[in-house]
């Protein structure tokens, strides 16, 4: 049953790899006046669509998440786009865990042996707070966090509820720069006030995240 299980996740994983458009900003432009003019006829398909792709390409770890993220900055709005993006972005991290844990977990452990022991020994030290710490302040990537924690023994909801806490201040700073890019017209306006923001933010999210994990620990 796991290798057939496996096995449909590679064909899904190779469909995606055909059908999705191009990882690129100049891609990402390109479909935006069609996915805009799909979603002013079917607003709520439209939002029901973009939650599955995104639960599937987070689930299967796909390159394409931070694009979608800005998509979604640029069509949804903020509000709708952090609703949107959060539960879709937790859902698959929580899947692509529960995959690591009953399909995986041979390969994750032979192939991720060095970082498994590094989480473990997080884990051990700080528990959740560790999870906390590395969703806010990835030392690895968002993926390989994924695999290594469907080793631990920690609880589906729990899991699902540090990942969302701590994966929105990142999601909240790239939909605002999905709001921003969605209203570049000519290069001149990569130097707008909103555009100089945008970078601004994304430039301190890193260090302001270390900041505030060095701040919850004296806490």
């Amino acid at each position: 049953m796991r290798k057939l299980l496996f096995a449909a996740l590679v064909v899904v994983f190779i469909l995606l790899i055909i059908f999705l458009p191009p990882g690129s900003l100049a891609a990402l432009q390109q479909y935006q006046a069609q996915f805009s003019t799909w979603h002013q006829l079917h607003p709520l398909q439209t939002a029901l669509a973009f939650f599955v792709i995104y639960v599937v390409v987070t689930t299967l770890s796909i390159p394409g998440a931070t694009l979608l993220t800005l998509l979604a900055g640029s069509q949804f709005g903020l509000i709708q786009g952090t609703v949107l993006v959060a539960l879709a972005a937790t859902c698959g991290a929580t899947l692509a865990m529960l995959i690591s844990r009953y399909l995986l977990r041979d390969w994750v452990q032979l192939r991720f042996a060095a970082p498994m022991s590094s989480i473990n020994r997080g884990m051990e030290r700080e528990g959740l707070y560790y999870l906390f710490a590395l969703r806010l302040t990835p030392v690895f990537p968002f993926f390989l966090i994924n695999l290594l924690m469907g080793l631990t023994p920690i609880k589906t909801l729990r899991y699902f509820a540090v990942s969302l806490v701590g994966m929105l201040p990142a999601i909240v700073v790239y939909l605002n720069a999905g709001r921003q890019l969605s209203q570049l017209r000519t290069l001149s306006d990569i130097l707008s006030p909103g555009m100089i923001v945008m970078f601004i933010l994304l430039g301190l999210l890193p260090l302001a995240s270390r900041r505030l994990v060095r701040m919850l620990r004296k806490s």
